[in-house]
C-alpha cells in the first residue's frame, strides 16, 4: 500500500491482558487471557522527533491506555467487536494513519496455539498517489 511507504511502524507484540470476553457460558464466568498485537502506521512527518522528546511521537502508553479503557467497559461477546472498537479508537489519534490489530485467545482449545481475529484499518490517504 502506497501510504505505508511514508510511515513509521510502531508496535506492541503479544500484549497480555485479562479480559471478560466470549460467547460461550464457560467464557462468561471469569476473565480469560488475551493477547493483543498492534501495529500503528504514523507518517514520518508526525513521528520524527526534532528534539528527542516523547511528546513529538505517538507514545506506546497511548495504545495501552486505549486497550485498558475498552476492557474496563465490561464483557465483550466477540473478538471481532473488540478488534473493531480498538482499531477505531487507535485510528482516531491524529498522528495515526493506519492500524493493524489482532486479538488471540490462547486458552480456548488444547489443540492449537490460539484463536483470534485480525483487522487492518486506515484513514483516507493524504499522500500523493503512487506513480505507475
Amino acid at each position: 500500500m502506497a501510504l505505508l511507504r511514508h510511515c513509521r511502524k510502531l508496535f506492541l507484540r503479544r500484549h497480555e491482558v485479562q479480559v471478560r470476553i466470549g460467547a460461550h457460558a464457560f467464557e462468561q464466568q471469569a476473565p480469560q487471557r488475551l493477547w493483543i498485537d498492534v501495529a500503528l502506521y504514523v507518517p514520518y512527518a508526525q513521528s520524527t522527533p526534532a528534539h528527542d522528546r516523547l511528546d513529538e511521537v505517538v507514545d506506546y502508553d497511548f495504545v495501552r491506555t486505549v486497550v485498558a479503557e475498552r476492557i474496563a467497559q465490561g464483557h465483550i461477546v466477540l473478538q471481532e467487536t473488540l478488534c473493531d472498537d480498538l482499531a477505531q479508537r487507535l485510528l482516531a489519534h491524529p498522528g495515526v494513519q493506519a492500524v493493524h490489530l489482532s486479538t488471540s485467545k490462547p486458552d480456548v482449545y488444547p489443540d492449537c496455539e490460539a484463536v483470534g481475529v485480525e483487522v487492518f484499518r486506515s484513514k483516507p490517504s493524504s499522500f500523493p498517489a503512487a506513480q505507475p
